[in-house]
């Protein structure tokens, strides 16, 4: 059994869909221990960060989080889920993240970029850059196309975790892979056949 994390914050059901589309049984919970007892645990988001630490403060899910990591099993963060697992984000400030995987959540509006001024957010299909033995896009071709909605990327400080990049008026880290952790910029629940291989992919990691 899948765990997706409930901390009030993201599109959860959408997710817990993409997983039953694809013949796996997800749980959406924010029961500490369902979630540290599931094999696989994904972690999604949608909004602010700050809004999101302080949602997962408030659900008591922050050392539950980190215990899920630090036990080995398959991760996954999605949109918001990867920038939550930095160490901080520059949003209106410097708010401190779950510092899971050090690095900072920094705007586009703050990007160098030498061409039109970019649209914010990042709304809408773009193409990915996979770096070479990603173990989720089994059967997705390089540089297929995801769906993003987002106005901040992550700048991992370890440059050996990126996983995908992809081109927004600059290169931004779109994915990262770090030893049991596997998180996204872009939706696979809202990216169509690919995105559910990419879920289906993640599903087979513990079997």
């Amino acid at each position: 059994m899948i765990a997706i994390i409930d901390y009030g914050m993201g599109n959860l059901r959408s997710v817990q869909k993409g997983f039953e589309a694809v013949g796996v049984e997800a749980i959406v919970t924010s029961d500490s221990k369902k979630i540290l007892s599931a094999r696989s645990v994904v972690l999604p988001g949608v909004g602010a960060f700050k809004a999101c630490m302080d949602n997962l403060e408030k659900f008591d899910l922050i050392d539950t989080v980190k215990q899920s990591v630090q036990s080995g099993k398959p991760f996954l963060g999605i949109c918001l889920g990867l920038q939550l697992l930095f160490s901080q984000a520059e949003e209106f400030g410097s708010v401190a993240g779950l510092d899971i995987l050090k690095g900072k959540v920094v705007g586009f509006k703050d990007a160098p970029n030498s061409g039109e001024p970019l649209k914010i957010p990042h709304m809408g299909w773009n193409n990915v850059e996979v770096k070479p033995s990603h173990p989720l896009f089994d059967s997705v071709p390089n540089q297929s196309y995801f769906y993003f909605v987002h106005s901040y990327y992550v700048v991992p400080e370890n440059k050996a975790t990126v996983a995908t990049t992809t081109n927004y008026g600059i290169d931004f880290v779109s994915g990262i892979h770090h030893e049991n952790i596997h998180a996204f910029q872009f939706h696979p629940e809202k990216s169509q056949q690919l995105g559910l291989t990419i879920l289906r992919n993640f599903s087979r990691l513990s079997s």
